[in-house]
């Protein structure tokens, strides 16, 4: 089994409950299964009392639900020591198997067993595991690696007070908006992360969108992956989409747009974040601001990676918060916060530079109005370059690679 850098998130073992993964492809789902497996073996548990299997290996499928069982005989019939002695199981990508949360759930009731289960759809977090266990089960997002994960992954260490340290903190942050957070992404020799982020946007567009929902324009599914990744920060109008749309000779309806942007989501390449309202009804008639899952892969449909740094940054900010809560909004009424809570407790809004004085003045004007709208807020700007001098870094204006590390 592969040696696995530690995450963040830790997979929790004995609560006596189904546990789910759920988060986008290549995210890191299956080596949290391997770290949780070499934990639990070094705990002191046999190895015969751990299985893994995963679903997407191309000898098990297809497998009906009906046959689930098998794995149950034949592990019995290879360690018949394992009979009636504490279990572990682990299933990869789960999806693939029509019904497996009820079979899961069968044998969590007749068998001393504790089930781990991954898919890189969001129905496993929220429809199968929730409905057919009924309060049975604990359900994780995984992203791919923080701006924190991404720094430990590369042995980059931070060193307070250090303006060294902090030229290197501002720099990795760049080529992190760039590369995105993926594990491999990040491991890899710079040369090949762009082939391997193009094969990556491909593998989930045709294995989790196409496949799973059986879209048959493939080519507008496509596009709008190519429009959602090169938009990302910024506001959705399906309107003037399907207008665009329309002039580029597609025939498609507005209905089957929000239906392609459903399976997008629901694969977790991106999020529909709404605009703060008091309804809602209002917040669905509103247009919502994208983010994409992981800004690396923008790097797969735009010829100038580099560009648009500051909604990149935006959306990593986004994906930072994301990760912990999902009562999250934009507003807008003549200015715009890009990023609030549903309590009033926090907004942020995100620049990439604070050297322009428009820029500073308009920033400015956007925090006051957020401060008005919630007086008990904690409002934040962030930025990634200085204005004119370090004099502007305040609580409340805060270099957004420092808020990233939580420092």
């Amino acid at each position: 089994m592969p040696a696995c850098k530690q995450r963040e998130m830790v997979v929790p073992a004995g609560t006596g409950k189904v546990v789910g993964l759920a988060g986008v492809r290549r995210s890191g789902k299956t080596f949290m299964f391997f770290d949780s497996i070499q934990k639990l073996a070094a705990q002191g548990v046999d190895r015969r009392q751990l299985l893994y299997l995963n679903f997407e290996d191309d000898r098990l499928h297809p497998i009906r639900s009906e046959e689930l069982d098998m794995i149950l005989r034949c592990w019995h019939e290879v360690f018949p020591e394992t009979v009636g002695r504490h279990k572990f199981l682990f299933l990869d990508e789960v999806q693939n198997v029509s019904g497996w949360e009820r079979w899961v759930r069968r044998i969590c009731d007749t068998e001393d067993i504790e089930v781990f289960v991954t898919g890189s759809s969001s129905r496993l977090l929220t429809r199968d595991l929730t409905t057919a266990l009924r309060g049975r089960s604990i359900t994780m997002e995984v992203f791919p690696l923080s701006f924190r994960e991404y720094l430990a992954f590369r042995g980059i260490e931070v060193v307070p007070h250090s303006a060294d340290n902090e030229s290197l903190l501002r720099h990795e942050l760049e080529s992190y908006l760039l590369w995105g957070g993926f594990p491999e992404i990040v491991l890899a020799e710079e040369p090949l992360r762009p082939l391997i982020l193009e094969e990556y946007s491909s593998l989930m567009l045709y294995r989790d969108v196409v496949e799973r929902y059986g879209v048959r324009n493939e080519k507008l599914m496509r596009e709008l992956l190519r429009f959602s990744f090169r938009n990302t920060g910024s506001l959705l109008n399906v309107s003037k989409l399907h207008r665009d749309f329309t002039s580029m000779g597609f025939s498609v309806s507005k209905n089957t747009l929000f239906d392609y942007l459903g399976y997008l989501e629901d694969a977790f390449l991106l999020f529909l974040l709404p605009k703060r309202e008091a309804s809602f009804r209002k917040q669905e008639h509103n247009p919502k601001k994208l983010h994409v899952v992981d800004t690396g892969l923008i790097a797969a449909f735009q010829a100038f990676p580099n560009r648009d740094l500051g909604h990149k940054l935006e959306t990593v900010v986004f994906l930072e918060n994301r990760r912990s809560r999902k009562d999250l909004f934009y507003y807008a009424d003549g200015s715009e916060v890009d990023l609030c809570d549903a309590e009033g407790k926090l907004f942020i809004n995100t620049c990439w530079s604070l050297a322009d004085s428009e820029t500073l003045r308009r920033e400015k004007a956007a925090m006051a109005f957020g401060a008005g709208q919630w007086p008990n807020a904690e409002g934040k700007l962030l930025f990634h370059e200085y204005g004119s001098g370090r004099e502007q870094e305040t609580p409340a204006a805060q270099a957004a690679w420092r808020y990233l590390l939580r420092l």
